[in-house]
């Protein structure tokens, strides 16, 4: 029996990753509101409610290395075109280990539905939380099957002072033990140095599919 979304997360989350073997494994939504593809080193996850076989034939189809074929953009654009999602951009999708004790930046929870930052995380994630510090917002909230993930705003005059880099390391220590996962658009470089500085580690691209209505809000990336 193939394992779940969730159970291939946890376990990357853990350092244990999908055989190397160039394969692709076909899984079902964790939700209604969660598709996508993950593709670690040499094996890829397409997460997806549509016919398992449409999916191989397509990729059979994409006429490109097999390693890459998840993520390319004419298999992508046929998996929109079939569901009536859309993208926003392929991800460097990064995880981090819980941590103990206290965070490292003094954390104000607040309620600020009309934050940009806050109200794209509430389009994709369910019981978001919010932190003002300062300098920077620190948002919380469980996306792709149930994961924690952490997204950061720095205020322009803050930036270049580790601001993010702390915001990043406290979401470690707000989630009851749970990991943290961080999407980070690759050409990001200053979010991903301060997700690394602050021990996430790089464990494949990820992309997802949002309905239409949720995509037409605008695209959303991680910043530090």
């Amino acid at each position: 029996m193939t394992d779940s979304l969730g159970d291939i997360l946890d376990a990357a989350a853990r350092g244990v990753f999908p055989p190397a073997d160039g394969g692709t494994t076909i899984v079902p939504q964790p939700s209604p509101r969660d598709a996508g593809v993950l593709a670690f080193t040499a094996h890829s996850v397409v997460f997806t409610d549509e016919d398992p076989d449409w999916v191989r034939s397509t990729l059979a189809r994409t006429d490109c290395d097999a390693l890459a074929a998840t993520m390319n953009a004419r298999f992508l654009t046929a998996l929109m075109d079939r569901t009536g999602r859309v993208s926003d951009t392929i991800d460097v999708l990064l995880t981090g280990a819980a941590l103990p004790g206290e965070p490292p930046v003094a954390l104000t929870e607040i309620d600020d539905p009309g934050h940009p930052r806050v109200a794209s995380a509430r389009r994709r994630r369910d019981g978001v939380r919010v932190w003002a510090a300062d300098g920077g917002v620190l948002v919380l909230g469980r996306g792709v099957a149930g994961r924690w993930e952490v997204a950061v705003e720095v205020d322009e005059g803050a930036r270049h002072r580790g601001v993010g880099r702390r915001l990043v390391t406290a979401a470690r220590q707000l989630t009851g033990g749970a990991p943290v996962w961080a999407q980070v658009s690759a050409g990001n470089a200053r979010s991903l140095r301060a997700f690394q500085a602050a021990g996430y580690r790089p464990v494949g691209s990820e992309t997802l599919l949002l309905s239409a209505r949720a995509g037409s809000a605008g695209c959303s990336r991680t910043r530090s």
